[in-house]
């Protein structure tokens, strides 16, 4: 893989995201749990004119990434340790300025966390729900801003204060991942503005900053070390320009000096490394050791043909999703663009990806999109060519080894497929003892998705062939 290059991939991201991820009453227990959400389904824009082998930007995240990596797959132990009897809560704040990669940052640790069995909450950016109802920060008086950033304040501690409650009540580990914090809105106020609303909401600054929240991490924008990816299209809410956004970024950071596990992760590698770099800040703080390997940037996505009947006693804690994928027309040797919807029950997730060769190097750039724009897309799907790929996703780790086993129910009925990202090699991973893996089929292009998905594709090998 050439995930050490020091290119910075970073794309569309830093957009409201209103969604949270699982239902506080999914509490069934593991591995049985079958009604909490990866993601909740979000309302629909407008959109026209939709080009499949083109990303639709909508409002949503866009994600660019390197060979296959998904931020998904690791190799990691679990360390559940007590914060509230048998369960914790942990509260973190994503803050930094404007595209530094937190949208795509709370994707990336709500799929991470989730399939280690956590409840994940997203609380939505306070400012960004306000201003898009057409406030322009820009041209209120000093005397509107004060008051705007104290109503944003308190609106802000009224959204929080619903997670942090929901999470209190949770029967399992809950992550609640906060879009920005208090102390950012001290970073768009004089300091005399923000001690008057301090001593009139009767709160102190110590206390929000240092004991509110259990962790910060700020990414930082794109604008300070990554210019040719800033970009202000992605946000209808965000109007600042590059000045403007690397002295957002100074002072938001330096609004959250003081906090005891405040983390400063910059744009000095590529982006798929920064959002390795961010979820090794959190599993570090939270004692999930074991990441360190799926962290590495020699690891590479390896897969395993599997046969046989599956004994569900035998499997170790796991959870199951429904993935649907659908290819959408394109030219010979040009882009291969699909869609997906992964969920669990009737709440599902929608991506749109392309995948193309830039360079010899192969390029994936995904985004999440909504329930309209999948049905139009889906409406284009090139029926003549390829056949809709479905498929239940078992995710799983075994001996600090994450798995993710597809199994196939169209087409190539009773397929199975099990894939994980390692820097070891084949050889040397401890494969699950219950699943008869039969052979190594790393780069066998029979074994892509989209050759699997290939109208009149040819009947794959049998074990005796293997």
């Amino acid at each position: 893989m050439d995930e050490g290059r020091p290119e910075l991939s970073m794309k569309m991201d830093d957009i409201n995201n209103t969604s949270n991820n699982c239902s506080p009453n999914s509490h069934n227990s593991y591995p049985n749990s079958n009604n909490s959400s990866p993601n909740s389904e979000k309302s629909p824009p407008n959109s026209n004119n939709i080009s499949p082998s083109h990303s639709p930007v909508n409002g949503d995240i866009k994600d660019t990434k390197r060979m296959h990596m998904d931020g998904q797959t690791g190799n990691y132990t679990v360390n559940n340790g007590s914060i509230m009897g048998d369960t914790r809560v942990w509260k973190l704040v994503l803050t930094g300025g404007p595209c530094g990669g937190k949208t795509t940052a709370q994707n990336r640790l709500a799929t991470f966390f989730e399939s280690l069995g956590w409840v994940v909450f997203r609380v939505p950016e306070t400012a960004t729900i306000l201003l898009g109802g057409g406030v322009d920060f820009s041209k209120l008086t000093a005397q509107q801003a004060d008051r705007f950033q104290e109503n944003l304040l308190k609106t802000m501690f009224q959204i929080e204060d619903t997670y942090f409650d929901l999470a209190e009540s949770c029967s399992r580990n809950c992550l609640v991942i906060c879009d920005r914090g208090a102390m950012d809105c001290s970073a768009y106020l004089p300091r005399s503005g923000w001690e008057r609303i301090l001593e009139k909401q009767k709160v102190d600054e110590v206390d929000i900053r240092d004991n509110r929240y259990d962790q910060v991490i700020h990414l930082v924008t794109a604008a300070r070390g990554a210019v040719e990816h800033y970009t202000r299209s992605n946000n209808k809410t965000r109007s600042e320009g590059l000045e403007e956004a690397v002295t957002n970024d100074i002072k938001v950071g330096e609004a959250w000096v003081g906090h005891p596990y405040y983390e400063l992760i910059d744009n000095s590698t590529e982006f798929e490394a920064k959002m390795r770099r961010l979820t090794k800040a959190v599993t570090t703080k939270l004692s999930i050791s074991g990441a360190e390997d799926w962290l590495r940037q020699d690891s590479r996505k390896l897969k395993f043909l599997v046969t046989g009947c599956l004994d569900l006693n035998l499997f170790p804690s796991y959870r199951d999703f429904q993935v649907h994928h659908d290819y959408l027309p394109c030219h010979v040797g040009g882009p291969q663009a699909r869609i997906r919807r992964r969920g669990r029950g009737e709440k599902w997730m929608y991506t749109h990806t392309v995948r193309k060769n830039e360079g010899g190097e192969i390029v994936e750039t995904r985004t999440n999109i909504t329930r309209q724009i999948y049905d139009q897309l889906l409406s284009q799907a090139d029926r003549n060519s390829n056949v809709p790929i479905v498929k239940t996703r078992r995710c799983f780790v075994y001996n600090t080894q994450y798995y993710q086993l597809d199994i196939y129910q169209e087409p190539h009925p009773g397929l199975m497929l099990l894939e994980t990202y390692s820097a070891f090699k084949p050889e040397d991973l401890d494969l699950p003892p219950f699943l008869h893996t039969v052979k190594n089929v790393s780069g066998d292009p029979r074994y892509s998705m989209y050759n699997l998905s290939k109208v009149g594709s040819k009947e794959l090998p049998t074990t005796t062939d293997l």
